[in-house]
């Protein structure tokens, strides 16, 4: 059974920073791509960012320079650095992977950035 879990959300000032992590379990980790979206209220979930399974990442514009994904295949985990957050950047943010012709979604984590 694929599972996602994903922390590291919470409340933080513009200009701030988070890492969340998300840990997989069910799948065999290396093999895959694994995705960061986010979902912010009245909006559609959206592509944050990808890493493959060599390392090759993509970046939605709006982050580009200031998150940064990374996985470490050892301890099935992928991370997502957030420097310099604004508060646009708030929403709920889940990690997916595609497994077997489908996309499985963890439940997500909040992130808030207010003053």
């Amino acid at each position: 059974q694929v599972r996602l879990v994903e922390s590291g959300g919470g409340f933080v000032q513009p200009g701030g920073s988070l890492r969340l992590s998300c840990v997989a379990a069910g799948i065999n980790f290396r093999l895959h791509a694994l995705n960061w979206y986010r979902q912010s209220p009245g909006k559609q979930r959206e592509l944050v960012a990808d890493i493959t399974s060599a390392g090759d990442t993509v970046y939605a514009e709006s982050v580009k320079d200031r998150f940064t994904i990374s996985r470490d295949n050892g301890k099935a985990t992928v991370y997502l650095q957030m420097n310099s957050l604004r508060p646009e950047d708030t929403a709920v943010y889940y990690c997916s992977v595609h497994y077997k012709g489908n996309e499985f979604w963890g439940r997500g984590t909040r992130v808030t950035v207010s003053p």
